[in-house]
């Protein structure tokens, strides 16, 4: 039986995405007392979109640009077996020592935590860093394993059959989340 996807609900616009971001800024500073030492680092693909954004913002405030890696989590899923045959790696481009060092990861959606468990895998595979924390656009609850963001967007309880979509203007043209439904067909 194949499904589609039809559009729900805009959940975000672009000044939405903006204000989140601009207080998940403000409460690393807080958080750590600073943006001295904070490292970010984005999952591929828009989660890397994400924390350059954060990068920005955290500069304006602090005066201090923090560190910004790129991470690609393709072979730390536990699911990559049944993804695909041959599954897309993108870059993994830390530029930094990672042991001791405060990480914030950034993602756009939190759903079952898988994700964020693979990062964190991949993350101390390049050393031990004294923290790591967690900041996303949009957690949608379903958890599967004991992992929470410390930093979030926007809760956006869903359904198993809905899919959130963050949309941002590298790949999508537009900065947005938007939630649809899958409807079997």
């Amino acid at each position: 039986m194949a499904s589609t996807l039809e559009f729900k609900a805009s959940i975000m616009d672009q000044s939405g995405m903006e204000r989140a971001l601009r207080r998940i800024a403000h409460e690393i500073i807080e958080n750590n007392r600073g943006a001295e030492g904070v490292t970010l680092v984005g999952i591929q693909r828009r989660g890397v979109v994400l924390a350059r954004m954060l990068q920005t913002l955290i500069e304006q405030v602090e005066g201090v640009r923090p560190p910004l890696g790129v991470l690609d989590i393709t072979f730390y899923r536990d699911d990559l077996s049944i993804l695909q045959e041959h599954p897309v790696v993108n870059a993994t481009d830390l530029p930094f020592q990672v042991t001791g060092a405060k990480i914030v990861m950034v993602d756009d959606v939190l759903y079952s935590g898988r994700t964020a468990r693979a990062a964190m895998d991949a993350i101390c595979d390049f050393g031990r860093p004294s923290m790591i924390q967690l900041a996303v656009m949009i957690d949608r609850g379903h958890r599967e394993l004991p992992i929470r963001a410390d930093y979030v967007g926007k809760n956006l309880p869903t359904s198993k059959s809905e899919l959130v979509g963050v949309n941002v203007p590298e790949f999508d043209g537009e900065m947005s989340v938007v939630l649809y439904e899958r409807k079997e067909r």
